[in-house]
């Protein structure tokens, strides 16, 4: 198991250490939506306490320990969410990159511009998270996805930080997915501009989270497939190796691993599934 911060205890083929075991993972590709340089290899190495290979910016350095240190947290931590939870691990989220905003929401005069959305009015940020909150947690009947799709689209559309919205929402989208029973997930960088950012941008067109309900719904279903096939089969293998044996064409198996209605899962950025699956 790779040592992150916070994991000493674990337990491999736990719960928890299944979840710990994807740190690093889930660190790297939150990064990477943020156009961080660093690889999953070099992500590995700055958890483990060393430093990557090549050139980086310290401000990547820091992304990388501090995102896993809040991932870590939110993974052991039984609390409600609350405003003040989420402060707390943007405070821990930005130390050393922008003290200077760390654990506060934009002041006036703070203005964010992401492509062609402008965040919310900074002068209103503190009350439209206090009610973005409390609609999550006692507004209308819905499903868990949808809840906590709606408030990461409406976190997001709010933009409530200077720096660091984007890593913070992901988190929060894991925090209550085990809130709610279910395992965390990665958002995956390679599929942002055709999914994760569209879903986002639809949201902040139109009001309506459906997009982001049926990503983080196959985000989910993928976190299952893979827990289920780590815990119980004996062999994993690569979804093309698969899909060869099995006589089904490349292209097919990709597509059915894309919709999840074969049991195919993600490790290290590569499609996989049980070897002994038959379909």
């Amino acid at each position: 198991m790779v040592t992150v911060p916070g994991t000493r205890g674990a337990v491999p083929g736990s719960v928890e250490g299944d979840h710990l075991a994807e740190v690093p993972e889930a660190v790297h590709q939150s990064n990477a939506i943020e156009n961080s340089t660093l690889t999953l290899e070099g992500t590995e190495r700055i958890l483990a306490g060393s430093l990557p290979a090549g050139s980086h910016e310290l401000r990547e350095v820091f992304e990388a320990s501090n995102l896993a240190r809040v991932t870590v947290e939110l993974l052991s931590s039984a609390e409600p969410l609350t405003t003040e939870l989420i402060l707390h691990w943007h405070g821990e989220l930005l130390t050393g990159i922008r003290d200077d905003a760390a654990g506060r929401f934009r002041r006036d005069g703070e203005w964010v511009r992401v492509g062609s959305h402008l965040g919310a009015n900074p002068s209103f940020v503190p009350e439209l998270v206090d009610r973005a909150l409390e609609r999550y947690q006692s507004g209308p009947p819905a499903g868990a996805l949808e809840r906590i799709a709606w408030f990461h689209c409406e976190f997001e559309v709010i933009h409530p930080f200077v720096d660091g919205n984007g890593r913070i929402g992901r988190v929060l989208i894991n925090h209550q997915l085990l809130e709610a029973g279910l395992p965390p997930v990665i958002v995956r960088a390679r599929g942002r501009h055709s999914d994760y950012y569209p879903a986002l941008e639809a949201c902040a067109r139109t009001d309506r989270h459906d997009a982001m309900t049926r990503q983080l719904a196959l985000l989910t279903l993928e976190a299952f497939h893979k827990r289920i096939a780590l815990l119980t089969t004996r062999d994993v293998v690569r979804l093309a190796d698969w899909a060869r044996a099995a006589g089904v064409p490349g292209n097919v198996a990709a597509n059915k691993a894309k919709r999840q209605t074969i049991p195919a899962f993600r490790l290290r950025d590569r499609w996989m599934i049980s070897a002994e699956h038959r379909g």
